[in-house]
C-alpha cells in the first residue's frame, strides 16, 4: 500500500436521485456511499477531483474524513462509470482495519524484454492490465511490476510468477501475464507465381467449306 494514504473530506449528501446527483457532479463534488462493519450505510459527497487524483494514483484505500471529526479507512470496494465508460460518477466505500484480508483487483506494470521476444517475427503481447489478489488492507500495492526480463519460454503465467510477501493471486493460476508470438509473413504472389506470362490462345471462327477449300473464282465481267 502507498506510504500516505489519501485523505478525503466528506459531507452527508441530504438528498438523493439522479437529478440531485447532477447537479452534484455539476458543482464539482462525487456521489458516494460508505457501508459495512454493521454500520448503516451512509450517502456522501466528496470533492470530485481529489477523489479522481488519488484513484489515478492507484490508491484502492481511503481515509475519509466525515463532517464532525470522525476519520474511517475505507477501501474503495466498486466505481460507477458513466455511459461512455470514460469517467467515474459514483464510489463504493466500505469501512475496514488495516488487518482486514481482502480481494482486491491491482493493475500491472510489465518492464523488460525476455530473450524469447527478440526473435525474427517475435510479437510480445500482455493478456492481462490488471490482477485480482488477497492480502491485508495494508498491504494493497498501487502497482505489481512484473519482470519479463528471466521469461522462460514463449509463455509467462500467473502462477509461475512469484509476487510480494503477503499477496496471493486470485487470478487462475493457468492465465497467462504475457505471451510471445511468431507472425508469419505470408509470400508475396510474385515469389511464387512463374516468371513468363503465357501468350492467351486466340480462338478463329470455323472456316467454311469455301474457305477451307479455297477462295471461290471471281465472275467474269459480261461483255456489254
Amino acid at each position: 500500500m502507498s506510504k500516505t494514504t489519501p485523505t478525503l473530506q466528506a459531507q452527508p449528501r441530504e438528498k438523493l436521485g439522479t437529478r440531485y446527483t447532477k447537479r452534484l457532479r455539476a458543482s464539482g463534488k462525487m456521489p458516494a456511499i460508505l457501508y459495512g462493519h454493521g454500520s448503516q450505510p451512509m450517502a456522501l459527497q466528496l470533492d470530485a477531483k481529489q477523489t479522481l487524483q488519488s484513484l489515478q494514483q492507484g490508491a484502492h484505500v481511503l481515509n475519509i474524513a466525515l463532517e464532525g471529526g470522525t476519520t474511517e479507512t475505507c477501501l474503495v470496494k466498486e466505481l460507477q462509470f458513466g455511459w461512455l465508460g470514460d469517467n467515474v460518477i459514483h464510489v463504493d466505500l466500505a469501512r475496514v482495519n488495516l488487518d482486514e484480508l481482502v480481494t482486491v483487483k491491482v493493475r500491472l506494470n510489465y518492464f523488460g524484454q525476455p530473450e524469447s521476444s527478440k526473435r525474427p517475427g517475435a510479437v510480445l503481447t500482455h493478456d492481462v492490465t490488471e490482477l485480482e489478489v488477497s492480502c491485508k488492507v495494508r498491504d494493497i500495492p498501487e502497482e505489481i511490476r512484473i519482470d519479463l526480463t528471466n521469461m522462460k519460454g514463449d509463455l509467462l503465467t500467473v502462477g509461475e510468477y512469484k509476487l510480494p510477501a503477503g499477496i496471493t493471486a486470485v487470478t487462475d493460476s493457468h492465465s497467462a501475464y504475457a505471451r510471445v508470438i511468431i507472425v508469419q509473413e505470408e509470400l508475396a504472389a510474385e515469389a511464387t507465381a512463374p516468371t513468363g506470362v503465357a501468350e492467351p490462345e486466340v480462338l478463329t471462327a470455323k472456316k467454311d467449306k469455301e474457305g477451307a477449300e479455297g477462295a471461290a473464282p471471281a465472275k467474269e465481267d459480261k461483255k456489254a
